[in-house]
């Protein structure tokens, strides 16, 4: 397979896809409807074109013009306490309007779907590291919209003939030189705690002191985006076995604390990162770690740039080249 769809191709993680993506050789076109993307954060090499994955025409005659074999579906909200304020937006968006992709893909006969999926679909599990096997109970809807996603491309894609793979992100951080992150608002750990060694923010808030934790923070698995961009690469070529849909999670298998991300970054950046604690947010788990096997079996994948003052480090230059993001100026 060598003509590739990224939905989300302008966004964090679906920018850097793009890029391995072209580095291998692979004919790309990115669809994105720029809602959350950015269009300089997308590669030259890249068709692109710019309108949502639930326009049944548009998607419709884009995988016919471009004889798509494969789709990497990124495109989706990703904001926790949006989803819970606005969860109707979250269905409409990732669940409905992705079902309008799918289903265009179903008729085009593509091949391969890879899925951008999320930890998010596992709630508060019991035991960790978290395994695949892992009953799916999440706590949001945003995490809910994962998991129905996977649940209805592993019910209709392998009926037609299609490979499906979903990929279970733990939380995806750092950056290239030419890629970083760009939200607004920036909800993530590590860019907040960058923007206030950088000076531009008053001091990084810590979420919860009290958690049954070795310092009292939580603690998350992070994964540097190229390692996550690789997956995507390995689950487009991979044999499914059976034809069977496989998920798939993305992390480390070591988690690392709140108060460790903030003293490495201390070090990595030699400048001071205020601290303002806050009390716990609503339905956050105090430990989110990925079981790794699977991933290794399946993909041949395990991280390799997402050491914590690798991650840091990459960020950190990014955010010092482009103190604007890509907005410019």
């Amino acid at each position: 397979m060598t003509r590739i769809l990224v939905t989300g191709g302008a966004g964090y993680i679906g920018s850097v896809v793009v890029d391995q993506l072209l580095d291998r050789g692979f004919t790309v076109t990115v669809l994105d409807d720029l809602s959350t993307g950015h269009r300089p954060a997308v590669a030259r090499g890249a068709a692109f074109v710019q309108g949502g994955v639930g326009n049944r025409e548009l998607v419709t005659a884009l995988l016919e013009r471009e004889r798509i074999e494969a789709i990497v579906h990124l495109a989706a909200f990703a904001l926790v306490a949006e989803s819970v304020a606005q969860p109707q937006k979250y269905v409409t968006n990732n669940v409905t309007a992705a079902r309008v992709l799918l289903e265009a893909a179903v008729r085009a006969r593509v091949r391969r779907f890879v899925f951008s999926s999320s930890c998010a679909t596992y709630g508060h599990p019991a035991r960790i590291p978290i395994t695949e096997d892992t009953p799916l109970a999440p706590v949001n809807p945003y995490g809910e919209t994962k998991r129905d996603f996977e649940r209805l491309l592993a019910e209709l894609g392998p009926a037609h003939g299609m490979g499906v793979v979903s990929l279970r992100y733990f939380n995806a951080s750092g950056a290239t030189d030419e890629r970083g992150e760009d939200h607004d608002p920036e909800t993530h750990l590590i860019p907040n705690v960058l923007s206030a060694a950088m000076g531009k923010r008053e001091a990084v808030e810590v979420y919860g002191t009290d958690y049954p934790t070795a310092d009292g923070t939580a603690i998350r698995d992070y994964v540097h985006v190229t390692d996550i961009a690789d997956a995507h690469l390995r689950a487009l070529e991979v044999d499914i076995e059976n034809g069977a849909p496989v998920a798939v999670n993305l992390g480390t298998g070591t988690g690392r604390s709140v108060r460790e991300v903030v003293e490495a970054a201390r070090r990595v950046t030699g400048r001071a990162v205020p601290v303002a604690e806050q009390p716990r947010r609503p339905g956050d788990p105090p430990e989110l770690v990925a079981a790794v096997a699977r991933a290794r079996t399946v993909l041949g994948w395990q991280a390799a740039h997402s050491s914590l003052e690798e991650i840091l480090d990459s960020a950190w230059r990014w955010h010092q080249a482009h103190p604007h993001g890509y907005r410019g100026g």
